[in-house]
C-alpha cells in the first residue's frame, strides 16, 4: 500500500481566501482550518479556472480548463465523454463518495442518445458526476434537497420545503419568521437549530461516513454550501461578529473612469445594486463571517475523529473554495467577474508522508489552479495520471521539497451568455460571450471577445482599481498578454481521445495495405 491510503477533499462554497485567521483576517478566528495549514502548506496564490460554481467545480473534478471541458456555466451540462475524479478512480477499483454539494448537471440527451437505461450502474455515475453518493445537498437546487430534507423532517421540520421554511428563514425577536433571502434580514437567526443546519448535517454524515470505513481506504468529497447565500446563519454563529470590524469595503473612484461595459452590465444586476450601498455589505458580512467560523468548527470535529482513529498518518487532506464573493467590494454582489477577490481561493494541503515533513506549516507562493486537485490525488495514490487528457500538474513535488519548474501565471474563463449582461450589451444568444483572463505576478489581462480588454498592474494596484485596459501607452503590454492567451488557447488538450503512447507509436504509420504516394 502507498502511504497515503485516503484522501478527504473539502470544499467550501463562495468562500474568500481573505476571510481566514491564517489567510490574515483579523477578526475571524478559524483556529481549525489553522491546523490544516498547520499541518500542511497554505498555498498563497491559488486561483479558480472560473468565478461561478458549475464551471470552476468542473475544472476542480476534471482537471481541466472550461475551454477543454465545455460546461461553462452553472447548468451547463459535462459533456458525457468527460472523465471526472470518480471516473479514474472507479477504473482503479476504488470510488470518489460525495457528501455535499457538486453542481453537476448531467449530459442526459446524449445519456439517451447511447442507450444507457436510467436504473443502471453507469447511469449513477454518469448522473452524479462520477460520484458515488452518500448524501448529496445542493441547497436551493431542487434536485439536491432530498437528502437533507428528510433528514429535516425526521427531526420534526415540516411542511412543503422545510429547508426554504427552518434552514433559510429566520426567526424575528416577537418569535414571528421572517425570509432569509431578504438581506436586510442576515442579522436574524435561522429557524433550524444549529446542530440540524446544513454545515452540521454534512458534517454529521462525513463523520459517520468515516466511522463506517474502518481499515478500508477511501476517498471523499466533502463539500460545504456555506458560506454562499442566503446569508443566513443559526445561532449563536449569526450574533458572533455582529459587533465586530467587518473590514473597509473597498472603493475608488477610478473604477468610473472608462469602466468596461461588460462590467458595467453586471453591475446593473439586483445583487450589485443592492451592495452599491456600504451598508448592506456591513450589515452582511458580520452573518458571512459567522458562517465561516461555523465551518471551522465542525471541520475541528472531523479533525478530531481522524486524529483519535490514527487517520491524520494516512490522509492527504486538501481544503479549498470554489470561488469567493464580492460582499459590496468595487461595489458589486455575487461573484463571476476576474478579481482576485473572487478567483483567488484558499488552498491547503495536508501530505501526510514523511517526504513532506520539511514543508509543514510552510507558505508557497508559487501559482496554483483548479485543475492541479486531479493530479495531485491520482499522484498521492499511486494512480496513472492521464497526461493527454489533464491539464493541472501533481502538487505533492512541492510538499516535498523536490526541485520543480512551474507556471508564471494563471488563468481563468467565463461565458455570460446565459446572464442578463449579455442583453444589456447588445448580444444575441448566438454571440460568443467569452473572456479569458491571464494573471501574472505584476499583470492582469482580461480578454473579452467583441470589446476592449482590460488590463490591471497588480504592482503599483493591488486592488485593481485602474483598468488601463483602453490606455494607448500600455497597447504593447495587452498585446504581449494577447498572444500569450492565443497561445494558452491553442495548446488545450483537446485530443483526449488518444494517449501520448498511441500517438507515438502511430506517427509516420499508414494502416496495412495503404500506400499513399507510390510511384
Amino acid at each position: 500500500m502507498p502511504e497515503i491510503r485516503n484522501v478527504l477533499f473539502i470544499m467550501c462554497d463562495q468562500l474568500r481566501a481573505d476571510y481566514l485567521s491564517c489567510y490574515g483576517h483579523p477578526v475571524i478566528e478559524t483556529p481549525n482550518i489553522d491546523r490544516l495549514a498547520n499541518r500542511g502548506v497554505r498555498f498563497t496564490r491559488a486561483f479558480v479556472q472560473g468565478g461561478v460554481c458549475g464551471s470552476s467545480r468542473m475544472s476542480f473534478y476534471t482537471g481541466r480548463y472550461a475551454a477543454s471541458h465545455r460546461a461553462t456555466w452553472n447548468f451547463v451540462p459535462l459533456p458525457i465523454d468527460e472523465l471526472t475524479l470518480g471516473d479514474y478512480l472507479t477504473a482503479a477499483g476504488r470510488r470518489a463518495h460525495l457528501i455535499g454539494k457538486t453542481h453537476f448537471a448531467p449530459d442526459t440527451m446524449a445519456m439517451h442518445r447511447c442507450g444507457i437505461e436510467d436504473d443502471s450502474e453507469a447511469s449513477a455515475l454518469l448522473r452524479e458526476g462520477g460520484f458515488t453518493l452518500v448524501a448529496r445537498h445542493e441547497g436551493d437546487l431542487p434536485t439536491g434537497k432530498a437528502d437533507y430534507t428528510a433528514f429535516l423532517r425526521s427531526k420534526g421540520y415540516q411542511g412543503q420545503d422545510p429547508w426554504l421554511d427552518y434552514a433559510v428563514a429566520v426567526r424575528t425577536p416577537d418569535g414571528g419568521t421572517a425570509d432569509g433571502w431578504h438581506m436586510r434580514n442576515a442579522h436574524l437567526p435561522a429557524r433550524v437549530a444549529e446542530e440540524h443546519s446544513e454545515t452540521a448535517y454534512v458534517t454529521d454524515t462525513a463523520i459517520d461516513f468515516i466511522r463506517r470505513q474502518g481499515e478500508t481506504p477511501w476517498v471523499l468529497h466533502l463539500s460545504y454550501i456555506k458560506p454562499h447565500w442566503p446569508y443566513v446563519a443559526p445561532a449563536p454563529y449569526h450574533a458572533l461578529y455582529r459587533d465586530a470590524d467587518t473590514g473597509p469595503v473597498l472603493r475608488d473612484a477610478r473604477e468610473a473612469e472608462n469602466e468596461h461595459p461588460v462590467v458595467s452590465a453586471y453591475r446593473r444586476s439586483r445583487a450589485s445594486q443592492t451592495f452599491a450601498d456600504p451598508a448592506v455589505a456591513r450589515h452582511v458580512r458580520p452573518t458571512y463571517m459567522g458562517l465561516v467560523r461555523q465551518i471551522d468548527t465542525h471541520i475541528g470535529r472531523i479533525l478530531d475523529l481522524l486524529e483519535s482513529l490514527g487517520r491524520l498518518k494516512d490522509t492527504l487532506i486538501v481544503f479549498t473554495s470554489d470561488h469567493g464573493d464580492y460582499l459590496g467590494d468595487h461595489g458589486l454582489g455575487e461573484k463571476e467577474l476576474f478579481h482576485d477577490i473572487i478567483h483567488r481561493v484558499p488552498f491547503l494541503l495536508v501530505d501526510p508522508t514523511l517526504a513532506a515533513d520539511g514543508t509543514r506549516g510552510s507558505v508557497d507562493d508559487r501559482f496554483v489552479e483548479a485543475i492541479d486537485v486531479l493530479p495531485t490525488i491520482l499522484d498521492a495514490l499511486a494512480l496513472p495520471a492521464a497526461t493527454h487528457r489533464l491539464e493541472g500538474r501533481s502538487l505533492l513535488p512541492l510538499t516535498r521539497g523536490e526541485a520543480t519548474a512551474w507556471r508564471s501565471s494563471v488563468v481563468s474563463e467565463l461565458d455570460y451568455g446565459l446572464k442578463e449582461a449579455r442583453r444589456l450589451v447588445g448580444l444575441p444568444a448566438a454571440s460568443t460571450c467569452r473572456a479569458i483572463m491571464l494573471r501574472s505576478a505584476e499583470w492582469k489581462y482580461v480578454y473579452w471577445h467583441g470589446f476592449r480588454p482590460q488590463l490591471f498592474n497588480l504592482a503599483d494596484d493591488p486592488d485593481e482599481f485602474a483598468d488601463l485596459g483602453a490606455n494607448p501607452r500600455f497597447r504593447q503590454v495587452g498585446d504581449r498578454f494577447r498572444d500569450e492567451v492565443l497561445d494558452w488557447l491553442a495548446t488545450r488538450r483537446a485530443r483526449a481521445t488518444l494517449d501520448f503512447a498511441t500517438i507515438e507509436r502511430r506517427t509516420g504509420r499508414a494502416p496495412d495495405g495503404i500506400h499513399i504516394g507510390l510511384w
